[in-house]
This record gives structure tokens, sequence and C-alpha cells, in this order.
């Protein structure tokens, strides 16, 4: 219905309406003015095609508990740049070797993508442990981490790639990365 609409006001800026078009269509369509039609494509497309910012980042499955999400504002007073690279240096100071002598992200993480305040990371279970070994062929869990612009704040989603738990590793991850956000001045919301 969208697309048939999308074409009819297309058709009628471009001054002319479809021959396979009803009697009744054709006179609509030849009453909506340009200005009209245009404003009603741009917002179907726009409709159509940008993501709301506040969905930027999918929400976690609901009952999910291998998922996180979290909002970090930056100080009132901070640039966009200087919060994306505050946030970029509370990332790199995460540990290598993970936490809790390697039973939190013990095989590292790596920063897929950093791009205008968005960030993309991958952190790795060290792979010894007994679900690794019973139930991942002794390969490392993989989680990912996605942060968002979205105003002046950032959403965080963690996720595991697998599995129903993931006995509280996101957990321990977002509030690492919140004591450092914190020292910061930042503040987080729904924690």
């Amino acid at each position: 219905v969208q697309t048939t609409a999308l074409m009819a006001t297309i058709a009628t800026c471009q001054g002319f309406v479809a021959p396979q078009q009803s009697a009744a269509a054709q006179t609509a369509l030849e009453m909506t003015s340009r200005r009209d039609a245009l404003a009603t494509s741009f917002a179907t497309i726009l409709a159509i095609s940008v993501p709301s910012a506040a969905n930027a980042i999918d929400a976690c499955p609901k009952g999910s508990k291998n998922c996180l999400r979290q909002t970090w504002n930056p100080p009132s007073s901070t640039s966009a740049a200087d919060a994306a690279s505050q946030l970029r240096d509370v990332l790199n100071a995460y540990p290598q070797e993970g936490q809790e002598d390697g039973k939190v992200d013990g095989g590292g993480y790596t920063i897929i993508s950093d791009s205008d305040g968005s960030f993309k990371l991958e952190y790795r279970s060290s792979g010894k442990g007994f679900f690794a070994k019973s139930f991942n062929a002794g390969k490392p869990f993989v989680d990912d981490l996605v942060i968002e612009p979205n105003g002046s704040s950032f959403e965080f989603r963690s996720a595991s790639r697998q599995g129903d738990s993931d006995f509280g590793v996101n957990g321990k991850r977002l509030s690492y990365i919140g004591g450092l956000l914190k020292e910061k001045g930042w503040t987080g919301v729904g924690l």
C-alpha cells in the first residue's frame, strides 16, 4: 500500500497519472498539489528508510539472561568529539587479559569498528572453562558490545552470541566500563 501511494505521489509530481488508475484515483491524484505530493513522498520515504535514533541498537530479547542494554551520558559541557574520545580511551583501558584472572573476557577483545562515536567490539572467553570445553569444542565464547550515539547520550548493548546465560559476564564487563566512565563524570541511566 505504501509503495502504491509513493508511486502515485511521484507520478503526480512528474505531472502525469498512470493510465491504469481508476477514474476516482485519477481525480484524487489530479487534485493533489505538487507541494503536498512532495511532502507526502518525503515523509513516506523517511518513515520507511530511516531508523529511529531511539532504536539505533536492537533491544535485548525479552527475558534474556545474556544481553544487557544501558544508556550513558557524558558531562553536559562535553562536545560530541570529546565524548567519543573519552569513550575510546575507556574502551582501550579495559584489560586485554580480562577480569578476575581471566574468568571474564580471558581471551581478550578486538575493536571491530570505531567511527563517529559508534563502536563495535568483540570480547572472547578464554575457552578453557568447562562450558567452552564441553559445549563449544574448547573454542572461546564470543560476545558483542555495540555502542551508538543517541543525541547527547550513548546506547550500549552487550550480548552473548550463543547460549541462554552468560553467568553475569556482560554485566561485569559493563560495570567495569561504567566505573571508568563515572570517573570521567559520566552518568548512567537505567542501570
